[in-house]
């Protein structure tokens, strides 16, 4: 072993429990090298697929592809991960260089025309060979993406394909960077008690420690993080200072300064138009939809128009009550806005269901509501966890688990990471370190080692973490996430756990969220802090009337993002006009606020400009039809009902994507799934 291997942790055996991520060891230094190193290493076992002397069958060109690259993706993995969950400015700067490597190395593989070849005839005499139906499906994959890779494009449209692709690494790069810096860069800083006037306890206790943190040795400091924005928007009575801090959050990443992301926005759609008129679609969503449950985008907007003609007249009904309260509160002339939304919305919850996130706090204890989802777990499929400080994290608030399978065999590893921090970007997500795989050799099944990733309340010197209502649904959707990793069961690692069509991989995720309204589970676990009282029945009552309270509001909220998202993508010619203008119409009939002037989303709208939703922001309204088909039966047969936990498990989270997903669904359910259970949990359907 040389020096390089020596010194690098990347290139040699992990020497941790399950071969886990030895973070403590990692070095931004170590990144470059191993990166180069993994290219080095999948070029020549290109390169030997490539000149074996054998015709071309599965085993030697499409399960030797499917190999290649550990190293690289080992690497790959762990930089992308931590520059979304443990970032600074060392590597943001790396990214600058790393991403287009990494970028340039995958088009020379998907533009090999010599690997291609191989590829294409194996693909051209599928039929001559024995296949499953899960080589069937990696050997569909591989072929079809590398021709949506640009593998059939002559040279000339190759280089450009190239050009395009390094862009847009590029561009999404600078935009989640623009989007974090202009979070982390504002505070409200309050000196005077009177202008925390409605604010918890809880909240100005957070709001104070985050003023030490900074250096203040007085005062209360208020970020554009999610558990100090909401609660404050919720709760503060000063309503200048919620449209102060409204305007601070909404009009991120819009001002004449240097992370400004509207030329960004302009480049990232007019770069994925090119790409996509370049492969001979006519725009990107074309493109990006041949590769979805939904197929087209007609299929989406007709998904979207259903839920706006069902939704819309409910919606308005419920804004209206919201405006009438603030009215009845503020005087007769009082006109809604945008930052009044959440405060009056939530004193008209509170006045019809006696429900307060603050009063419900006390019972959702992190460390409870943690046993009760893991519980949860344990319950339906039988998995049970257990810490293991051994495990390297690469930050001291992350914890590592060891899980274990019903039968008692090891299944995964599960990182949790519930805080905010300066180096981590907002928004909460599920993500893998390490895929689960088998060896088709021995039969020995890798398992795989799953991170869930979020923004959750902290403790503070005097109380834990005490969760909002909200944080616990969100908690029990990433988690869902992380089962779909943990369940899987597949032989090869790019058809493993998550790795399926973009809409239908949020449903594992929101069909978890139904538990949250559920008595049965709830009596789990939620107790007070420090009573260890259960939380009341009434309480749990008034989160089950609540459940539906502002649904139509909410729905046509997620619809209008859609809306956006399919208007930047369904373009047939560059853009080149102003971004706001072209958003407000473009999702205007699924506007209830007013537009505020100046405000934009799309600026800092990271899912669809670099998180890959791109034309797949649907994708979440389209899972939830699924989930609520799906919980549908489990309330028909019992929400902890064994038989059809394990037919989810076998059906759905164990199979990832090594079938077409609408088949895995009807294998479940029995039938394809409708709107109908949907508009019936939401209240707008009455069940028959």
């Amino acid at each position: 072993m040389n020096n390089i291997q020596e010194s690098n942790p990347f290139l040699g055996r992990y020497d941790t429990p399950h071969g886990t991520v030895p973070f403590d060891k990692i070095r931004t230094e170590h990144y470059e090298p191993a990166i180069k190193e993994g290219i080095k290493l999948q070029n020549e076992e290109i390169d030997a697929l490539i000149n074996n002397p054998e015709e071309p069958n599965f085993q030697n060109t499409i399960a030797a592809y499917e190999r290649s690259g550990e190293l690289l993706q080992r690497v790959h993995t762990v930089f992308g991960n931590l520059l979304s969950a443990e970032t600074n400015d060392d590597l943001q700067e790396l990214a600058k260089v790393i991403m287009p490597m990494f970028s340039e190395h995958h088009n020379n593989i998907s533009l090999n025309k010599a690997l291609f070849a191989r590829i294409k005839k194996v693909y051209e005499h599928r039929e001559q060979e024995d296949l499953t139906n899960e080589q069937r499906q990696l050997l569909d994959d591989v072929y079809i993406g590398f021709v949506r890779n640009g593998a059939s494009l002559d040279d000339e449209k190759q280089e450009k394909f190239r050009e395009l692709c390094k862009e847009l690494s590029l561009l999404a790069l600078q935009f989640s960077e623009n989007n974090l810096k202009e979070t982390n860069a504002y505070q409200l800083v309050l000196k005077k008690e009177e202008q925390l006037e409605g604010l918890p306890e809880s909240i100005i206790e957070m709001a104070a420690e985050t003023a030490h943190e900074k250096g203040l040795s007085e005062g209360w400091v208020f970020t554009l993080q999610a558990p100090s924005y909401i609660p404050f928007m919720k709760y503060s009575t000063n309503r200048e200072l919620r449209r102060e801090l409204y305007m601070a959050y909404n009009t991120k990443c819009t001002h004449d300064n240097a992370y400004n992301n509207k030329e960004i926005v302009k480049r990232i759609v007019n770069a994925h138009l090119e790409l996509a008129q370049l492969l001979g679609y006519t725009n990107f969503a074309e493109y990006n939809l041949q590769r979805r449950m939904a197929e087209n985008s007609e299929n989406v907007y007709k998904l979207l128009d259903q839920l706006l003609d069902a939704y819309t007249p409910t919606a308005q009904k419920e804004y209206d009550e919201v405006q009438k309260l603030a009215r009845q509160l503020a005087g007769d002339d009082f006109e809604l806005m945008p930052w009044d939304w959440s405060y009056y919305s939530h004193k008209l919850k509170d006045s019809k269901f006696q429900l307060d996130d603050e009063k419900l706090r006390p019972y959702f204890e992190l460390n409870k509501v943690k046993e009760g989802v893991f519980g949860l777990a344990t319950r339906l499929y039988g998995i049970t966890f257990h810490p293991n400080p051994d495990i390297p994290v690469y930050h001291k608030d992350v914890e590592a688990f060891d899980v274990f399978d019903k039968d008692g065999s090891f299944l995964a590893v599960l990182y949790t990471d519930f805080y905010p921090r300066p180096g981590k970007r907002s928004g909460a997500w599920m993500t893998s370190y390490k895929e689960q795989w088998k060896d088709e050799q021995t039969g020995e099944n890798s398992r795989p080692h799953v991170s869930i990733v979020m923004n959750f309340t902290k403790p503070t010197k005097e109380k834990p973490a005490l969760l909002t209502f909200d944080e616990v649904t969100t908690f029990l959707h990433e988690f869902g996430h992380s089962l779909h990793g943990m369940l899987a069961n597949s032989t090869y690692s790019s058809l493993s756990g998550t790795n399926v069509y973009w809409d239908f991989v949020e449903l594992p995720s929101q069909f978890m969220e139904n538990y949250a309204t559920e008595k049965e589970f709830l009596h789990t676990f939620a107790r007070h802090y420090q009573t260890n009282e259960p939380i009341p029945d009434e309480s749990i009552q008034s989160i089950i009337d609540s459940a539906n309270f502002n649904a139509a509001y909410l729905c046509l909220r997620q619809v209008s993002f859609g809306l956006l998202d399919m208007a930047w993508y369904t373009r047939t010619t560059p853009f080149e006009g102003d971004v706001e203008a072209y958003e407000q119409q473009a999702w205007k009939k699924a506007q209830i606020t007013p537009h505020v002037p100046g405000t934009c989303m799309s600026v800092q709208f990271s899912h669809i400009f670099a998180g890959g939703y791109s034309a797949g922001y649907y994708s979440y309204k389209w899972a939830e039809v699924l989930d609520a088909d799906a919980f549908s039966l489990f309330k028909q047969k019992g929400i902890f009902d064994q038989e059809t936990a394990t037919s989810f498990r076998e059906n759905i989270l164990s199979k990832g994507g090594t079938e077409p997903p609408m088949a895995l669904y009807e294998r479940f359910r029995g039938q394809k799934p409708t709107i109908d259970a949907l508009l019936i949990r939401n209240g707008i359907k009455k069940e028959k």
